[in-house]
């Protein structure tokens, strides 16, 4: 409890209740040095989850494996894409899968496993994965505000290839990654505050996170702020945000 934890400081910044004073602090301090922006960024983020995954369901998608999904809150995938969905919901926080667990206990066709989303093959061929999920059928892979966690950047190309290539054709990449463009100076502040927290923060070019979808045709509008990720209809919002979000989809 004394330690920052990532998943705590996104609850606290979702309006969330399970934080502690130590949460808190690290997070108001990415706070001040965003100006306030990153509480709009993670709000637009999960809003474009919800949109990037029943964008999947349209398309005729009904399992869904949420790879470092931190704590349940507002508007979860099964919540978002609706009934007869199957999802599996993955992080190596032990404290936050129990938390899981017994949050999404009564839930239908909802799974929280703790597992290491470094590790994807252990993952896929757990057995009550594979219960849950067909990964002959397409399945959308999800990596929100959670690759920056993992700090090489070829071993992040290595984890979301393996996961494509397990994958059936029409299974979709929902990705969202903070970016080191926009921002240089505060995201090298924000890197260092993280690293007082229990996992270091490590944003990347537009370009890298753009090669995360090697494989995959990326969807309209492209990689783009989470406020660009086709929004609901009314005026332009054209406010920058570190974050950069995209969805693809495994066409063979």
């Amino acid at each position: 409890m004394d330690t920052p934890n990532i998943a705590r400081m996104y609850d606290y910044w979702l309006g969330g209740k399970d934080h502690f004073a130590a949460d808190r602090e690290s997070a108001d301090e990415i706070v001040r040095i965003s100006g306030g922006k990153v509480l709009r960024g993670v709000r637009l983020n999960r809003a474009f989850l919800g949109r990037a995954v029943r964008t999947a369901a349209a398309a005729g998608v009904r399992q869904f494996l949420d790879l470092g999904s931190g704590l349940p809150t507002r508007e979860n995938v099964h919540e978002a894409v609706g009934p007869g969905a199957r999802v599996v919901y993955v992080d190596n926080d032990p404290a936050v899968a129990a938390h899981g667990r017994a949050l999404l206990a009564t839930a239908p066709g909802v799974r929280f496993i703790e597992a290491d989303l470094r590790e994807p093959e252990a993952i896929l061929a757990r057995p009550d994965v594979n219960e849950l999920l067909d990964l002959r059928e397409p399945v959308a892979i999800l990596f929100v505000s959670v690759l920056h966690f993992v700090a090489d950047t070829a071993e992040t190309a290595r984890i979301v290839a393996t996961c494509r290539d397990a994958c059936a054709p029409g299974s979709h990449l929902v990705l969202s990654h903070l970016a080191s463009d926009a921002f240089p100076d505060e995201m090298a502040r924000a890197e260092r505050v993280y690293q007082g927290t229990n996992v270091p923060l490590g944003a990347r070019t537009r370009a890298e996170i753009l090669s995360f979808f090697a494989g995959f045709e990326l969807l309209e509008p492209g990689l783009v702020g989470p406020n660009a990720w086709r929004p609901e209809p009314g005026p332009p919002d054209t406010e920058r945000f570190a974050g950069l979000v995209g969805v693809g989809v495994r066409r063979a």
